[in-house]
């Protein structure tokens, strides 16, 4: 009789493979099932939790919209690189959202590595990786409280009166958000995740050397824009959760070239 651990291990790889419509890998979409039950739960209670335990609660938000990012991160992968893989390649119309994923990542400016951002391998489709949903709800949290505290700093150095129509404070505290946490946050971002798979001075050279200046570009063209929403029209207690909601489509982009920076530059060739 095969063992506990041999038998779990045979379940994942048949769920791994399951796929509704021919479309959609069941395991991420269970997944993400669950983070939406969660923080549409954690929503309903949002204001009472952030009277009592403001820190806190800006940890859980965070984290709960970090997994969202990177669930749908690696579904896009999944769906891409098995429709790439079939033998006549993507096709209509069972394909159409592989398609449209690649006609996306040709567009992305400054992607890794010969234009691609979601990389087309002999190793892939990947199973969904549940070690690397951790790394990423992991980051959210322990990133929350330096963001709080960064925009509570931003609110009392630049003071925006109420029912004011000024722009000054707001661009001052964009400014502030941009030339000095942003790359900041970022160059951490890229650390702690090369650190957290287990990759060493190599590895982070890499990270730094193919990624971070085309992933900085790529924050500046989003993130001014809606910080200056944020930071004009949001009340302190929602500006984290504002940004971070933003932050899926940032945080999913920012999976997908972690992601593509750690296949082996010889897998771009095949």
């Amino acid at each position: 009789m095969p063992s506990l651990k041999v038998r779990a291990r045979r379940t994942m790889r048949h769920l791994q493979s399951i796929y509704l419509w021919d479309r959609i890998p069941v395991i991420p979409l269970v997944v993400f099932l669950i983070q939406t039950i969660i923080m549409a739960r954690f929503i309903a209670v949002f204001n009472e939790s952030f009277e009592k335990r403001p820190i806190l609660t800006m940890m859980i938000s965070n984290t709960v919209l970090n997994s969202i990012a990177d669930t749908v991160a690696q579904t896009i992968t999944i769906i891409r690189e098995r429709a790439l893989l079939k033998p006549s390649g993507p096709e209509l119309p069972q394909d159409r959202i592989a398609i449209e994923i690649g006609e996306i990542d040709s567009k992305i400016p400054d992607t890794i590595h010969k234009g691609e951002l979601i990389p087309a391998t002999s190793f892939l489709p990947p199973p969904f990786e549940f070690e690397r949903l951790a790394r990423f709800a992991f980051w959210g949290f322990v990133m929350a409280p330096a963001q709080f505290t960064w925009f509570k700093f931003l609110g009392k150095t630049f003071p925006i009166a109420p029912h004011s129509a000024a722009m000054g404070p707001a661009l001052k505290r964009v400014a502030c958000d941009q030339l000095i946490f942003a790359p900041v946050g970022l160059a951490g971002f890229f650390t702690f995740m090369t650190i957290a798979e287990g990759g060493r001075r190599k590895e982070l050279e890499n990270k730094f050397g193919n990624v971070y200046m085309s992933a900085l570009r790529s924050n500046y063209m989003l993130w001014p824009a809606v910080q200056i929403i944020n930071f004009r029209l949001m009340p302190l207690q929602f500006q984290l959760p504002f940004a971070s909601s933003v932050g899926i489509l940032w945080t999913t982009y920012l999976s997908l070239t972690n992601s593509a920076a750690e296949v082996p530059e010889d897998e771009y060739m095949a």
